[in-house]
C-alpha cells in the first residue's frame, strides 16, 4: 500500500487568479508566481480553486444556483462548464510548468449534490493521485443534483470535504484582500484587518456583497473555515496577489493574514 503524507489544503480564490468583474478574464502573472511558490515550498497539497469570472458571471446569468428550471438554462451550464474548464486548464499547466506534476479533477464527474449540498464526493480518486505524488486540482463547477437537476458545488464545499477526509496541516485560503476586516476594505478606508477570528468575531461583522457571486459572501466562506478548523489544522486567509505570502504560509512561517479559530 502506498503512503500517505501529511499536506495542506490550498484554496486559490476566484478573485486571485482572476479579475471577477470582467468575463473570462485571467489574472496569467498571479497565477504563475502562485504555482511557483506552491513548488518552491516542497510541501504536499491538494488544490482547490475558485471559478471567479469564468463562472460566476454566466452562473448568475442563468440562475444556476438555484437548479434546473427550464431547458433555456442547457446552454449556459454547458458554457459554464467549458468557461470552468479553460480555467482549470490553464491552473494546471501553469503548475506543470513549476515542476508540480497535477491533475483535473472536475466535480462534474466526481461529485454529487442533494439541493445544492454537497452530497458525494469521489474522496478515493484523490486520495489514489496524492499516493502516487500527483497533485489533485479541484474547482467551482456546475454538478448534478439529486433533487435540482443540477446546481454549483462550489470550491468552498470542496475545501470543507477534502479537509475532513484528510486533516491537512494547514488550509490556507488566497483571496484578493490581507485577510478578514470589519468591513469591506475596498469601498471603506478604515476597515480593520482582524488578526483572529472566531464564532463571536464573525456574528459581529456587518454584511455587505459587492459582485456577483453565486456561491455566497465572506460570511458563508468563514461559517466553512470554522467548521473545517475541527478537522485538524488552522486556516489562514492571506492576500494572494502579495508576492511571497503563500509560499511564508505553505512553509509555516509567519506571514499577514487571518487565522481562523474554533469550531
Amino acid at each position: 500500500m502506498l503512503q500517505t503524507f501529511s499536506m495542506m489544503l490550498v484554496k486559490l480564490g476566484g478573485s486571485v487568479i482572476t479579475d471577477k468583474m470582467a468575463y473570462r478574464t485571467l489574472r496569467d502573472e498571479v497565477l504563475r508566481r502562485l504555482a511557483e511558490e506552491i513548488s518552491s515550498s516542497g510541501e504536499r497539497v491538494i488544490v482547490v480553486h475558485g471559478a471567479g469570472s469564468f463562472g460566476h458571471v454566466m452562473a448568475a446569468q442563468h440562475r444556476l444556483q438555484n437548479g434546473f428550471r427550464d431547458n433555456a438554462q442547457l446552454l449556459g451550464a454547458a458554457q459554464v462548464m467549458e468557461d470552468v474548464r479553460a480555467l482549470n486548464l490553464a491552473v494546471i499547466t501553469a503548475l506543470r510548468k513549476a515542476g508540480v506534476p497535477s491533475v483535473s479533477l472536475p466535480p462534474s464527474a466526481v461529485a454529487r449534490l442533494s439541493e445544492g449540498e454537497l452530497s458525494m464526493l469521489d474522496l478515493s480518486v484523490f486520495r489514489r493521485y496524492v499516493d502516487l505524488g500527483i497533485v489533485p486540482v479541484t474547482f467551482g463547477d456546475v454538478a448534478l443534483d439529486d433533487r435540482r437537476g443540477f446546481g454549483i458545488c462550489s470550491g468552498d464545499q470542496l475545501m470543507e470535504s477534502l479537509a475532513k477526509e484528510f486533516s491537512p496541516r494547514r488550509i490556507i485560503f488566497c483571496t484578493d484582500v490581507d485577510g478578514v476586516f470589519d468591513s469591506d476594505p475596498n469601498i471603506e478606508s478604515g476597515a480593520i484587518m482582524l488578526q483572529n477570528v472566531d464564532r463571536g468575531t464573525l456574528d459581529r461583522l456587518p454584511r455587505t456583497q459587492r459582485c456577483a457571486d453565486v456561491t455566497g459572501s465572506i460570511f458563508a466562506k468563514l461559517e466553512t473555515m470554522l467548521r473545517m478548523t475541527s478537522f485538524g489544522g488552522e486556516a489562514v486567509v492571506i492576500n494572494g496577489l502579495k508576492p511571497g505570502r503563500l509560499a511564508a504560509a505553505l512553509k509555516g512561517e509567519e506571514v499577514v493574514g487571518t487565522k481562523v479559530t474554533g469550531a
